[in-house]
């Protein structure tokens, strides 16, 4: 248990130095780079009890709004994940059971009648306001103590850079090249007593753009 504390620390540390001196996306795009519209709603907890289980399991869930309008059709190739302040880092779509998003989309069906699950959205998102996507992204719950968590979602940009890694080299003793994405960071605080999970409510902070 405590090689899994400190080897989750050392990839949330080792993320922190390379996020540090990663360079920042471009404020001009390239001729080649494109980004996704972006819209998004507060994430939301729901509590479902799937088939084998005696009692409900709680989820957090966010729903994004995406929209192609770079003038050609793109490829969509999406990584996200969740990481708290008490070093969880947990990727979207692990072991979540189906009936978690037939719940979420009965839930939302009225507003977002063509929802999506962000692991079976196609890998092309085409070009114009006809072809908006709206996609939910499920995480099991995290950490009862957190106080903050950020939600980190790669893909919606074909933005990359090279860096060098801080710490590991190649064969040749040179730095290895660590190969960065553009990604959207959504910062949220969480309030409510950690013994009352239903009542937390998460508080949003800052959204930005880092290369990640």
């Amino acid at each position: 248990m405590k090689f899994s504390l400190y080897n989750t620390l050392g990839i949330i540390l080792l993320t922190c130095v390379i996020c540090a001196s990663a360079p920042e996306p471009a404020i001009v795009p390239g001729p080649d780079d494109w980004t996704l519209n972006v819209t998004f709603e507060q994430p939301q907890q729901i509590s479902v009890r799937t088939a084998g289980e005696k009692t409900s399991n709680r989820f957090w869930y966010i729903i994004i709004t995406l929209t192609n309008q770079t003038g050609r059709d793109v490829n969509f190739y999406p990584k996200c994940e969740l990481m708290t302040d008490t070093y969880q880092i947990i990727p979207a779509g692990k072991s979540i059971p189906n009936a978690v998003f037939e719940e979420i989309k009965k839930r939302h069906e009225s507003r977002y009648p063509f929802l999506e699950l962000l692991e079976r959205v196609e890998s092309k998102i085409l070009e114009g306001e006809d072809n908006t996507k709206d996609i939910v992204i499920i995480w099991p719950d995290f950490d009862a103590d957190a106080k903050q968590i950020k939600i980190f979602t790669a893909g919606l940009s074909n933005e990359t850079a090279v860096i060098n890694h801080p710490t590991v080299k190649d064969e040749n003793g040179k730095p290895l090249k660590v190969f960065l994405r553009k990604t959207l960071e959504l910062s949220y605080s969480i309030g409510g007593d950690p013994a009352l999970r239903s009542d937390a409510q998460l508080t949003y902070k800052d959204k930005r753009w880092i290369m990640r």
